[in-house]
């Protein structure tokens, strides 16, 4: 009986919901933060944009306005990106993941699994949402769907009671993962549209868990919401959805938010350069609620606010980092700058294609500039030099292609690289505004990591031609004939092997669902090959880097023409 008398006043309360007034809920949200979690780059002086940082923002709006009253969100793309992430990843796979520890000490309240986060396999991620789940914390991804039994890989949402108020917080990847990475990655699973299955599942959780505020929380650019991008399905959400108060996006470093009478959209850029603030006012008439007030907003972060007591707290683990981050792997005779890469053959492109090609053996490699603008000086390499070199986790694959489907790949490259015959630029650019940072400046039209070149073969590139004409191949690296008919074995990364960048569908010509059967091989991921590769040369100079007989040689032709006009892109580039 006593039982019974005790529990009634709790289910009177549950049955009535929310006190009447006003309730004013503080959701703060991140993304993209990619790895960016202490404050200091390992091997040089200074300070940058961390976690460690917005904490200082997020521990002052928990005290100002009460931490029962705040909503700490991050969107995706957590797990890789830097060294920190790398290291705990693949390294130190024996303790608990910096990640899961340091937003379990900065209290986050749910987090959305980003493409970059499933990219790095099943034994990172499985780990890491098995302990965000022992911290309370949903690794949420409603869209990744098992194979099995078509339920959802990740948890879909969790309730929160925040300010005197019922929140629903729901989370979805990437739909478009799988055109990214290889299969291997995401196996057990497949990524449905965020339309129309957002909407779908708020209309049946947020009447089944009577929330009182709902909060989605996306892996999708924000994107142009003309419903063509399976990538970008930020604002087609935004324009479409009934029945959301906050709608969190990321994946495109963009730095915006919108705000209607009825949603707000909040992206944070990346890397921890803002904090999301999204403000709601609810007004409770009866136990229900009568209106709503909802207002968003971006918080520049200070990189020198840096937490003490958490830069204390993680110290060990940066010690760790540091440590891994500058050890001794070799050595370097020249610079090698990657905006080299634009104007033609150059070290740094040349190291990778050397590296792919006796990794795999293959007789042709593709390669492109994964850092936009870097530099690794002469002298001493340490680890941290990898990451300037081959910044992302793509494994080496090998695919058989025919010599006419390698001429049309690299005719469809070089079509996004060049502009077109009779511009007042060689090199495929602009002057736009900058929707990530809101500038105004020169830019590549298309993305320059999707600007690949190849080794193994001899070939010009005419730059007064018309794209479709302008690749000629003269014959294989060794001189021997090149035929457009014959089959050859290519070395590339796994996410152009997948389809990414349009490269082998749009430009070689191959239907997407033929690029499984034209697999090889696959072999480890491309840092580890160079990695291993400079230990065993030692010292990395022009001989290691390049060999005529096995790398061959491209250039841009008319040559006094191109290197005229690319010199003159690059200032306005650079």
């Amino acid at each position: 009986m006593k039982k019974t008398i005790f529990l009634l006043p709790l289910l009177l309360f549950a049955a009535c919901g929310p006190k009447d007034g006003v309730h004013e809920l503080h959701l703060l949200t991140t993304n993209d933060v990619h790895g960016r979690w202490f404050d200091s780059t390992y091997v040089q002086k200074g300070t940058r944009q961390s976690l460690m940082a917005v904490n200082y923002y997020v521990d002052s709006i928990r005290k100002a306005d009460g931490a029962e009253n705040v909503l700490l969100v991050d969107a995706g793309d957590c797990l890789q990106g830097d060294n920190a992430s790398y290291y705990y990843n693949y390294v130190d796979t024996g303790s608990e993941h910096l990640f899961s520890r340091l937003v379990s000490y900065m209290k986050y309240d749910a987090v959305t699994v980003g493409n970059h986060d499933v990219e790095t396999g099943h034994a990172v991620y499985d780990r890491v949402a098995k302990e965000l789940k022992k911290h309370g914390i949903p690794f949420l991804g409603g869209n990744a769907v098992r194979d099995d039994n078509g339920k959802s890989y990740f948890p879909l949402y969790k309730t929160f009671k925040r300010a005197g108020l019922k929140v629903l917080v729901l989370g979805y990847t990437n739909a478009n993962n799988p055109a990214w990475m290889d299969e291997s990655l995401w196996s057990g699973m497949h990524f449905e549209s965020l339309l129309p299955r957002v909407q779908e599942d708020v209309d049946r959780i947020a009447a089944k868990e009577k929330a009182d505020v709902v909060v989605v929380s996306v892996h999708s650019a924000t994107g142009d919401g003309d419903g063509r991008s399976l990538e970008a399905q930020g604002l087609d959400l935004y324009k479409s959805l009934s029945g959301v108060d906050f709608l969190v996006c990321s994946h495109d470093h963009r730095e915006v938010t919108f705000c209607n009478d009825s949603i707000a959209l909040i992206n944070t850029g990346n890397r921890a350069k803002y904090l999301g603030h999204g403000k709601i006012r609810v007004s409770i008439k009866d136990g229900k609620v009568a209106d709503k007030e909802i207002s968003s907003g971006l918080i520049k972060v200070d990189k020198r606010k840096t937490d003490p007591l958490m830069r204390e707290a993680f110290m060990d683990d940066y010690k760790a980092v540091k440590a891994f981050s500058t050890m001794e792997i070799g050595a370097l005779a020249m610079d090698l700058r990657t905006r080299d890469a634009y104007s033609g053959m150059c070290d740094y492109v040349n190291l990778i294609h050397s590296v792919c090609l006796k990794e795999s053996g293959a007789q042709v490699s593709f390669a492109a500039p994964l850092t936009f603008n870097g530099v690794v000086r002469a002298g001493v390499l340490i680890y941290n030099d990898l990451f300037t070199i081959y910044p992302f986790e793509n494994q080496l694959y090998t695919m058989k292609l025919t010599g006419e489907e390698i001429r049309k790949y690299l005719e469809f490259s070089y079509s996004r690289w060049l502009a077109k015959p009779g511009s007042e630029h060689v090199l495929n650019i602009a002057r736009v505004n900058d929707p990530r940072n809101n500038q105004e400046g020169w830019s590549f039209v298309y993305r320059a990591y999707n600007f690949d070149s190849a080794a193994g073969i001899n070939y010009t590139v005419d730059v007064t031609k018309p794209a479709g004409e302008r690749v000629q191949i003269c014959s294989m690296a060794d001189g021997s004939a090149f035929d457009p008919k014959a089959e050859y074995t290519v070395a590339m990364t796994s996410y152009r092997a997948s389809g990414a960048g349009g490269l082998l569908t749009r430009g070689a010509g191959i239907p997407e669902d033929e690029l499984e059967g034209r697999i090889v091989h696959r072999y480890r991921e491309i840092r580890e090959c160079i990695y291993d590769y400079i230990e065993e040369y030692g010292l990395i100079d022009d001989t290691s880097c390049y060999s005529a007989a096995r790398n061959g040689a491209w250039k841009f032709i008319p040559e006094d023409v191109a290197s005229r006009g690319i010199a003159a892109d690059l200032e306005l580039l650079f």
